[in-house]
Order: C-alpha cells, then structure tokens, then sequence
C-alpha cells in the first residue's frame, strides 16, 4: 500500500518543483545522472569479477596500511574524495573489496582531501572534473557496444564515470544561485557559539556545492576579503569535512547493503572528527601554529595555517578510528542486513504448456 502511494506522491512534488523552480529541474536532473552513473559504474565493475581487476584490488587492499595508502592515492590523483567514495561503494556492491577494505579506503580518502587544501591554499588551483564527463561518455558508450566482455565492462566504467561526473556538475549549477548569496560576514559571531554556527554552515554550503573543494575556495575568499575571522575558517573547514559525505549517500541509494553500511560508515567518521575538533579546537590552533613556525610559514598566512589545521584534524580522526575498524565492520553488518527472498513454488508439472511443447512448466513467487 506504501509503495502505491509513495511513487505518485514522488512524481508530484518532482512535477511540482519542475513547474516552480528552474532550479529546482537541474538538481533533480543531476540527482538522477549521478544515481545513473553509479548503477553503470557497479555494472562494469561487475564485468571484471574474477579477472584482473578483482586481483588488483586484493592485492591493492588486503592490508589495512595497503587500504589506507590506495585512499590516499587515488584522492590525491582525482583531487575528489567524494568522486573516491562513490567508486568504493561501487567495488563493494559489485563484490571486488570487502566491507573493511572499503571502511580503509575511506579513511585514506579523507587524509588524501587534505592535499587539495595545500593545492588551494598554496597554488589557488582546483580541478574540474566535469570538463572529463563528455569525452568519457563518446568513449564508453562506444565501447558498451562491443561484444568483447572486457571491452564492454570499460565501456560501462567510462560512462558510469562520466554520469557521476555530469551529475554533479549539474547539481553545483542547480545550487549556484544558493552559493552566490553566500554572506558570510553576516554571520560573524565570536566564541562557542560562533564555532557550532559555521561548523553548519560548512556543512550546509558543501552539501549544496557538493565539493569540499569548492567550500574551501569560499573559506579562503571570504578569509582574504576579511569577511571571517580564521577561527570561523576552521570551523567552516570543519563543517565542510561532514557535508562531503552526502555524495557518498546519494551514490549509496541505489547500492545494495554493502554500499549502505561503507556510506553509513564514511559519515561516522567525519562526525566523529569534526567533533573532535570541535572539543579540541584550541589544542589544534595550538599545535597548527607550532607546526606552521617549524615549517616556515608566516604567522599571517591563514590561508596555509588552514590547509595544516584541516591535515592535522583528519589525521587525528584516522588514528583514532583505525583500531574500530572491525568493530565499525560488525556494528554496520547488524545495523543494514542484505535483504532475503525465498522463492516459494506455487505449482509445479512436468507436462510441457502448448506455447512450449519441449519445456516443463513451474509456477513460482519471491516472497
């Protein structure tokens, strides 16, 4: 009865938005590009079980520091922990890594984000992965229709990559109006409170934005225009670590258990962290300022003092959280069961049906 309601209601508050908001249609519409990304991903990885891809990945991962350094490698490369995020749940659906290789990948994905702090704080350069969507589309799509299996399971990576990436491209222009009435001088407020208040903030404008990236880009600005004070920055830089798990879970929406219990554990991790450096955030200016005057960077240069700040915390989240890996592991197994359906034969014969005479029939249900 649910399921006959909720369809409908779906498809009217959709018509509705359609109807209201431009807006509105370009987030839905890369909304439902990145859901098609992710099952054409899980679709062409599922081509390479057993072959060299799954050996790959075993011998990539079968270590926890193995784990860890594949997490901070590939982020580093893609410059996109969410983009590293969205392809583990798509191993893990697809059965390539187990749940606590994928739980180390994350881990490692959020030390490898810190280096795209250093790229922007230090060199002002951000990556824009959208501009690969096209040319990975051409190639894929031409590709899936080859009849070599190997050839057609690339062809579905490509465009499940080039979806993912064409979705979120669209959801950032859909949220763009949202992010150019961004004040964040309005917002000035000293103290705890001050803290909590930009810590939402940051994970309000990086689940709009869906880049941490992009809301880092808007801390420095606003830092360089003098708009904010640098304890709001690391509590922006901190809010901005929680919101970039949302990609996670709306690649996880269409995954199976598995997909659910990595994204499950991705937001344990950064809530965790950020709240650790909520609690400890006078430790942490301490120690960013020790660590900066060893370094050598300039008292002033808030921009650098930041990317250290947002190193440092992730750091510590990972040497907290490695040694509840397996416990992580068993909690989520418990908390996202895979869902099992019985068949249940309701007739059965071995006289074949007129339609097809050298067949016998059965007649059977999922329950």
């Amino acid at each position: 009865m649910l399921r006959r309601i909720l369809l409908p209601t779906i498809f009217l508050i959709l018509g509705w938005g359609f109807w209201v908001s431009p807006d509105f249609k370009e987030i839905a519409a890369g909304v439902a590009i990145f859901l098609f990304g992710m099952l054409s991903l899980e679709e062409g990885f599922k081509a390479f079980t057993g072959g060299v891809l799954e050996k790959l990945l075993r011998v990539s991962t079968d270590r926890l520091w193995k784990s860890l350094s594949f997490g901070i490698v590939t982020t580093t490369v893609m410059q996109s922990s969410s983009l590293v995020s969205v392809i583990t749940i798509s191993f893990l659906s697809a059965g390539l890594i187990g749940l606590a290789q994928g739980i180390g990948i994350i881990f490692g994905a959020n030390m490898g984000t810190t280096t795209g702090a250093w790229l922007i704080a230090g060199l002002g350069l951000k990556v824009n992965i959208a501009a690969y969507a096209m040319p990975m589309l051409v190639f894929g799509i031409i590709l899936m229709f080859q009849s070599s299996k190997n050839l057609k399971g690339i062809g579905y990576v490509l465009s499940g990559l080039g979806f993912l990436f064409l979705g979120i491209h669209h959801m950032k222009e859909g949220f763009e109006s949202f992010k150019s009435a961004i004040d964040l001088s309005q917002f000035a407020v000293p103290g705890l409170l001050g803290l909590l208040l930009y810590t939402l903030i940051g994970t309000f404008a990086t689940v709009v934005m869906q880049s941490s990236h992009a809301t880092l880009v808007l801390i420095i600005t606003a830092l360089a225009a003098g708009q904010i004070t640098y304890e709001n920055a690391l509590a922006l830089a901190i809010g901005a670590n929680i919101g970039t798990t949302i990609t996670a879970i709306l690649g996880a929406i269409s995954a199976n258990a598995e997909g659910w219990r990595l994204a499950a554990a991705h937001l344990l991790f950064n809530v965790v962290t950020g709240l650790v450096a909520i609690v400890f955030i006078h430790q942490f200016v301490w120690a960013v300022d020790a660590l900066s005057i060893r370094v050598g960077i300039a008292n002033d240069d808030y921009a650098l003092k930041l990317a250290v700040f947002h190193t440092l915390f992730n750091l510590t989240g990972v040497l907290i959280m490695v040694p509840f890996i397996q416990r992580m592991v068993t909690v989520l197994q418990r908390m996202f069961k895979e869902e099992v359906r019985t068949v249940v034969c309701l007739a059965t014969s071995t006289m074949p049906l007129p339609a097809f005479p050298t067949l016998p029939w059965r007649l059977c249900a999922r329950k």
